[in-house]
């Protein structure tokens, strides 16, 4: 019994020192995750109903004779020939009615119209490590590629910078809105997302420099070696959390911007967007995820994705790809037509049609259809419902804002396009584009056709 009375009295001094600490505690260091919050604000909305239209809805269902009604900024009701009070009602008889298109690759903004030096400002090309930088604070908000855009049918997009480094940095998703800042673009609570690089791009920038990676192994040992650095990152954080919940009075871990970025993708906050164009390397990456226990995310400009369609398909990963864009390099040559028939063929599967051009974001529409025509030609069923999941609720899922907009589903947001016909013909236009229930384009109306200050008194 008295070799309990030592253990006791270090027990009670134990106690009283934890009190004492407690009463100690310096202020608790936290980081601020969004800095640069969202100021987006809709514009004016209207209720409107479109009566007899073709119906897309995003869903993989058409409609025909059908009806959407948006009202308070979100899709209301979807279905035939209903009425609603005290709602603008169009007659689009012969018209097609779409969600609004996303892109899910775009540099507008970063690599705005006009294209000078003073304005390119998407690829920090500096270190193969780039995680610190941030799409947004390169946007230039007056780019009038966002209204070309605009009169395509685009509502939503995401801005990437580029693909020189493992590590390109933070991409952010933007509501394709007129607004002197970035901040009234920002889509609000969409998740950041991190731009990753494999293949010859890394290497051939920072090769040249005799800076690894030269080689695609040494793409890989440099994405080893951050991701490792960013687990101790989180590790010490989380330590320093749980100690001080405890009562203890420890010291912060030293703040790391580029590693704060690795780590919101560790933590499930981030969402990587992987330019990736060849089938092994798409493998290896989605090893990589496994290694250091994240998700691989979306692969952008995946021309051999059709080789492991059912890998992408098992693991969740979306593939973003382009029609008829390939072999302008080596690791983009293997490239099939059918590449997005086949990924979207496979069960559980996430195809998506991207850009990657000022000029093709113009007409997504176009690039689905030529998909769909060119599959369908070499013994594929595609229908036009299933073909506009590839640019509307599959870019969405890629992006993370698939709760929020995508399709035409009653309590979406109002993103909403109504064509002049089938949106998969080349003579195809965007009569009228809803973003969150405001029309924020139209064909016949100058008052929705916003010129950016840019453009302000030019012919």
């Amino acid at each position: 019994m008295r070799k309990l009375y030592p253990s006791l009295t270090m027990a009670a001094l134990t106690v009283a020192l934890a009190g004492c600490m407690q009463g100690e505690q310096d202020a608790k260091v936290t980081i601020n995750k969004n800095p640069y919050p969202s100021t987006y604000q809709p514009l004016p909305q209207t209720t409107v109903l479109i009566n007899n239209a073709t119906v897309l809805t995003g869903t993989g269902t058409k409609i025909e004779n059908g009806s959407v009604l948006i009202k308070d900024g979100v899709v209301a009701a979807v279905g035939e020939n209903f009425t609603a009070e005290g709602a603008t009602v169009i007659d689009a008889q012969g018209k097609w009615v779409t969600p609004g298109i996303i892109d899910v690759h775009s540099h507008l903004g970063v690599y705005p119209s006009p294209s000078v030096e003073s304005h390119a400002d998407g690829n920090e090309m500096t270190a193969p490590n780039t995680s610190e930088v941030w799409a947004e604070h390169s946007v230039w908000p007056q780019d009038p590629g966002f209204e070309a855009a605009r009169a395509g049918g685009i509502t939503t997009l995401q801005i990437l910078p580029g693909s020189a480094n493992l590590f390109g940095g933070r991409s952010v998703t933007l509501r394709n809105v007129p607004s002197h800042t970035m901040q009234g673009m920002k889509f609000p609570d969409a998740p950041y997302g991190l731009k990753m690089a494999c293949g010859e791009n890394p290497k051939r920038v920072y090769g040249s420099r005799k800076i690894l990676p030269s080689t695609r192994m040494g793409n890989m040992a440099g994405y080893r070696m951050a991701w490792s650095e960013a687990t101790e990152y989180k590790r010490a954080w989380e330590k320093y959390d749980a100690d001080y919940a405890k009562g203890l009075n420890p010291t912060a871990p030293a703040r790391d911007i580029e590693l704060d970025t690795l780590r919101g993708v560790l933590d499930g906050e981030i969402i990587i967007h992987n330019h990736c164009y060849k089938a092994e390397e798409m493998a290896m990456m989605i090893d990589l995820s496994k290694e250091f226990n994240y998700h691989a995310g979306t692969f952008h400009h995946a021309i051999e994705a059709y080789k492991i369609a059912d890998d992408l398909a098992e693991n969740g990963n979306c593939a973003a790809m382009w029609p008829d864009w390939w072999g302008f390099k080596m690791e983009a040559y293997d490239m099939v037509q059918e590449n997005v028939a086949i990924v979207d063929a496979k069960p559980g599967s996430c195809a998506v049609v991207h850009s990657d051009s000022a000029k093709t974001i113009q007409r997504l529409n176009q690039e689905a259809g030529k998909i769909m025509y060119r599959a369908n030609e070499n013994g594929f069923d595609i229908t036009e419902e299933e073909a506009i999941v590839w640019i509307t609720l599959n870019a969405a899922k890629s992006l993370g804002i698939e709760d929020k907009t995508g399709s035409l589903e009653v309590g979406k947001a109002g993103d909403v396009v109504l064509w002049n016909q089938n949106p998969f013909s080349v003579y195809a236009q965007a009569e009228q584009v809803f973003v969150d229930g405001a029309k924020v384009y139209d064909r016949f109306d100058e008052t929705y056709q916003a010129k950016s200050d840019f453009l302000l008194g030019q012919e």
